[in-house]
Order: structure tokens, then sequence, then C-alpha cells
């Protein structure tokens, strides 16, 4: 049956205002288990929620969808969307387009808490419980893996990445390297740069890097509308622009759409990834391949981690642990 739980969680009563950190009572569906939380990454998306960036969505929210903690003692991450059982056994390959689903933090309540209470089929065992890693880079692993399918990104293709410091970037660049791809790695700050430099990717500070390095075959667009003219501009004709986020929520408009026309330009949209790209996600984290780039905050300090994000003083990503 049914239920009800109480949860001390980082409530947005109001878009674009402070989180209350307190203790809360939530509903609790039929058959959902307690996954203890051990720590939470603060995505990007969380951002846009935050700023009021999804109309359908409506404060007090608990955000947070990267999550992983213990279940039953054992630990676990927490697939972001809510799938039905049948879509999550067959690894989710299509719950983007084909299967119905919620997303953790924003239709159900989320991992900025210190319990999440979700169905057990969307549950992934962890080889280790050191959680703060996974919440810091298995969700940019994974969300590269699916941009990366969905523009055909093989080994030797040139690979422009946008916002590539953040937590989708860092990590989605090191996956991209992983595959073979040339990576160029956009980011306007000196020390972000030198980060990015130790990964052994190609760092640009101006997008108009390709009139001495030459076009590119795709671009991974994480920053959205600031950036996506001009680095559209380093396509090749015939070339794959992936668009991942669009961190302001602005509106995103083409200031040259004959460039796209005549230069016969492909635009993709990237929504988020499968329940097995995840678990392959996983597997690169633990093994060590992706080195994860966060900052620990406890659930109390969330505004403060939220002063940094905003700021852009961080590399990867900003992760809460519930104390």
């Amino acid at each position: 049956m049914a239920g009800k739980a109480r949860v001390r969680a980082a409530v947005l009563k109001a878009f674009g205002e402070p989180f209350s950190v307190e203790e809360v009572e939530i509903e609790v569906p039929d058959g959902w288990v307690p996954v203890r939380v051990g720590a939470v990454g603060v995505c990007g998306r969380d951002v846009v929620v935050w700023r009021g960036g999804f109309r359908n969505l409506r404060p007090p929210l608990i955000l947070g969808h990267e999550v992983f903690g213990y279940y039953n003692n054992r630990p676990v991450g927490v697939f972001p969307a809510v799938l039905p059982r049948e879509c999550a056994q067959g690894g989710g390959r299509s719950s983007a387009l084909e299967c119905p689903y919620d997303i953790l933090g924003e239709h159900v309540p989320g991992g900025y808490a210190d319990t999440v209470h979700v169905p057990p089929w969307i549950l992934v065992e962890l080889p280790d419980d050191d959680f703060p890693k996974y919440a810091a880079a298995v969700c940019g692993v994974a969300t590269m893996m699916h941009a990366a399918r969905v523009a055909g990104i093989g080994p030797g293709d040139r690979v422009l990445v946008t916002g590539a410091s953040g937590g989708v970037g860092v990590h989605g660049i090191q996956y991209l390297s992983l595959l073979g791809a040339v990576v160029y790695a956009y980011t306007r700050s000196t020390r972000k740069a030198e980060v990015l430099r130790q990964l052994g990717v190609n760092v640009v500070s101006k997008l108009d890097f390709y009139k001495t390095h030459g076009r590119v075959d795709a671009v991974i667009e994480l920053v959205g509308s600031r950036t996506i003219n001009d680095s559209m501009r380093a396509l090749r004709p015939g070339g794959h622009l992936v668009l991942v986020g669009n961190v302001t929520g602005e509106t995103v408009t083409l200031e040259r759409p004959a460039l796209f026309v005549m230069r016969e330009i492909h635009m993709h949209g990237s929504a988020a990834y499968n329940l097995d790209e995840y678990k392959a996600a996983i597997r690169l984290v633990a093994s060590g391949a992706v080195k994860a780039f966060y900052e620990v905050y406890k659930l109390s300090d969330v505004n403060e981690a939220y002063k940094h994000v905003l700021g852009g003083e961080l590399v990867g990503r900003a992760v809460l642990v519930p104390t």
C-alpha cells in the first residue's frame, strides 16, 4: 500500500530563492523502497529547474536525480528516470522516446535529502561505496555516451565540447577520448584550462579556433543559447551538432539560418541516457578509467553549493552529502 515518510530535505519553495533544509512528509507509492542517500550531484538540469526554466514544474520541490547510497546496506545507484518495470528490464534503451517516465527530483521527490524512495527495479548495484565520485561523474559520462551515439561519433572524429569544465563536460570529454575521438574542449577560464589539458585534450578559449585548427565533425553543445551559433560555425559541412543543455534557459535562436541550410548541418537533441548507458558509465567510473572532479558540501550547505555553481567557480560537480 502507498504510505507516507518523513525525510530531512533541502526544499525549493520558490524559483530562484534559497533552499530551506527541514523535515518534511512525502508520499510513497506502493512498492517503492527507501534508499539512504550517500551523495547526490548538483546537475546543470537542477540549476535550470531552480531558475524556473521548466514551466510544467511548481514548487515545493525536492531536487536531485544523481543519487547514490545504500539500499538494505548495499551500495546502489538510482537511475534518474522512474521507468515502468518492463522498460527497466529491457535496459531502458528507448526510455526517452518510448517509455513513460518521471524524472527524480521533478515529478517525484529527489535526492537532496537523507532518504529517497524509488521503485526497486531502477536500482543498480555498485562495486563500492565511494558515493561522491559516482555522484560527480556517472551522469556526465552517460550523457556524453548517449550524445555520441546520437551523432554517430567514432574513433578519429574531431569533436568540440562547449562548457567543458562542468559536470558533464569534464567527465564526458574523458569518455570521448576513450572512444578515440579528437577532443576540443572549450573554456574561457585559464585555471580550468590547465585542468583540462592534464586530461590530454585540446583546450580552446575561443570558438573561432577552427580558423587555424580546421573545422570539426561534431559539436556537443552543453551551454546552449550563448554559444550555439559560434560553435555551429566551427562545424564542417554535413557535421553534427548535438544540443544537450541550455544552461540559462534563454531562447535558442539561429543567427544565420543560411549557414545551417547551405552546409547541411545535422542538429540533434540528446535526452539524457538509458539504463544500459548508465550501467556502462558506472563501470568506467568504478574502474578509474574516468577521473571524477567534484567539491563536497553538506546538505545543510546547499545554498553555498549553489552560490559556487552559479558563480562558475567549480571544475566538475558540486556534490551534496547528508551529514
